[in-house]
């Protein structure tokens, strides 16, 4: 059973009072009714948990009513840090749960091909995460606003959402997070810690996330495409 795991309990603190960006409509639709749509309407997945916070709660209630969602799904409340949200989430999954796909609400675009190759990669060697190819010139500064030196990009790969894991394999990396008093930007990070290797795979399509207003015009463009 494959469980996608929602994760919508940020502050959006970066949107410059435009409120909760993972509500800004684009379309006239909710960024976040894009992503719980995509999932929702994904073959390979089987129930969705939605990490929310309690205060806007409400608000994915009237969501759900609108979408009419296919799968089942749950909301379960946000914690403290990004890390401790993400291991609600999973724990709120059924008990049949072998396989966990942990996304970003605010990554609206993320499409169908992604999510079943991120799936298929983590059934078969545990873990997996999108990503594309760094294809910028990279360099690394001296702290302020001057070159130290060129970095090679060759082996760079700039890493996104769904992050994909057997459950036992997540839980197992997750234990060694609380043992170790350690702080992870995101799952893959976490898997490091037990020496679990994340496969790469590669997005075929753009799959931005909503972070500043900035954002919003190209993820209007894509959504319409």
């Amino acid at each position: 059973m494959v469980t996608a795991v929602i994760v919508a309990a940020g502050s959006g603190a970066r949107m410059e009072g435009e409120g909760d960006k993972l509500f800004l409509e684009v379309n006239q639709f909710p960024v976040i009714g894009y992503t719980w749509r995509n999932f929702d309407r994904h073959p390979d997945i089987d129930e969705i948990v939605l990490v929310v916070r309690d205060d806007i709660l409400p608000r994915f209630e009237s969501l759900a009513h609108e979408i009419s969602p296919r799968k089942p799904y749950s909301f379960v409340a946000g914690g403290q840090e990004r890390q401790d949200s993400v291991r609600n989430g999973i724990e709120a999954a059924s008990d049949n749960c072998d396989t966990v796909v942990i996304h970003d609400g605010a990554r609206p675009c993320v499409d169908a091909e992604t999510i079943s190759n991120t799936i298929q990669a983590a059934k078969e060697h545990g873990a997996s995460v999108a990503a594309t190819k760094i294809v910028d010139t990279i360099k690394l500064s001296d702290g302020n606003t001057r070159i130290s030196q060129n970095v090679d990009r060759t082996h760079l790969w700039s890493v996104q959402t769904p992050q994909v894991f057997k459950i036992n394999t997540i839980l197992k990396a997750m234990e060694a997070v609380d043992e170790q008093r350690a702080s992870v930007t995101d799952d893959t990070a976490a898997c490091e810690l037990i020496g679990q290797s994340v496969t790469l795979v590669e997005s075929k399509k753009p799959n931005p996330k909503v972070t500043t207003n900035s954002d919003l015009p190209f993820i209007e463009f894509l959504l319409k495409e």
